[in-house]
């Protein structure tokens, strides 16, 4: 096994570079189907590998997910569940490579360990599914802090954030199968981004990073590339976000959940178009 050390704190947040990328990616031999004949292609795929989460030695969740930005992955994961409420509380991530899959070593402090037992937790996690695993109603429908915003979001901004999206996204460039989570200043310029196969490790990705290079969560928006799902509202919403746009669909209970908590939830957003969900008053039109 290979086992290396990082301290979180010393790592800027970053997109994945041509190295990454190629960690990342598997090429595979397919046929296809064109014009009446069969073709042989070489095809690049995105890796998904299996990330367990030890804190303090305990088994707490195991995900598939895209093996880059596992520092980030782990410090966002931590901080979106609650596991941790700052960064304080994560003292060292260590990144142990296996054969079978990766696991991501955390040592938090007494107090926060103390909650995650109480919690006790154990997701087996799908990239489609953020909540396999959860013991009770009431860890679904978790309570979430009431959001503020202390400006409107922009539609100018958005439709700004949105014509540099493609170029935020190398990895699904080449597979089409990632997606992707970018933190956008509240006049649209791009502060961060990440990529994952799953659409709620990309967004952990993109609060670990934050969190790293202490980006204020409440001064600008999150563009994710996927559909709104609860779990997408009930992370943003932790951090404190105040705005959550998404290029696909939201769900109704992701809608409700916005709604309730005051945060402000796009969705539809391609081109010059886009649709609000909850708390509209929040969008200043041009």
């Amino acid at each position: 096994m290979q086992r290396h050390q990082r301290r979180y704190m010393q790592i800027n947040p970053r997109m994945e570079d041509s190295d990454t990328i190629d960690k990342c990616i598997r090429r595979h031999r397919a046929s296809r189907w064109r014009a009446g004949a069969w073709q042989q292609v070489q095809d690049d795929l995105a890796e998904e590998v299996p990330v367990a989460l030890e804190y303090n030695g305990i088994s707490n969740a195991v995900m598939l997910a895209t093996p880059s930005d596992l520092d980030e992955f782990a410090l966002g994961f931590s901080l979106s569940e609650g596991i941790i409420t700052s960064t304080r509380d994560c003292y060292e991530i260590e990144v142990e490579h296996g054969t079978v899959g990766i696991t991501l070593h955390l040592r938090i402090s007494n107090a926060a360990f103390m909650r995650l037992k109480e919690r006790r937790r154990n997701l087996a996690g799908r990239t489609g599914c953020g909540l396999c695993g959860t013991e009770s109603l009431g860890q679904v429908l978790r309570p979430l802090p009431r959001i503020t915003p202390d400006q409107p979001l922009s539609a100018t901004s958005i439709r700004s954030a949105l014509t540099s999206l493609q170029t935020l996204q190398p990895l699904n460039n080449i597979t089409g199968s990632t997606h992707a989570a970018i933190w956008c200043t509240p006049d649209g310029n791009v502060r961060a981004g990440f990529e994952d196969v799953g659409r709620h490790n990309a967004l952990d990705k993109l609060i670990g990073g934050m969190a790293k290079a202490q980006i204020d969560y409440q001064e600008g928006f999150a563009l994710i590339t996927s559909r709104a799902s609860v779990e997408m509202v009930q992370k943003a919403a932790t951090m404190h976000m105040p705005a959550l746009v998404a290029i696909s669909a939201p769900t109704a209970l992701a809608t409700r959940t916005a709604q309730d908590c005051g945060m402000t939830l796009i969705a539809f957003a391609r081109g010059e178009d886009f649709v609000g969900y909850a708390n509209c008053m929040n969008i200043k039109l041009d």
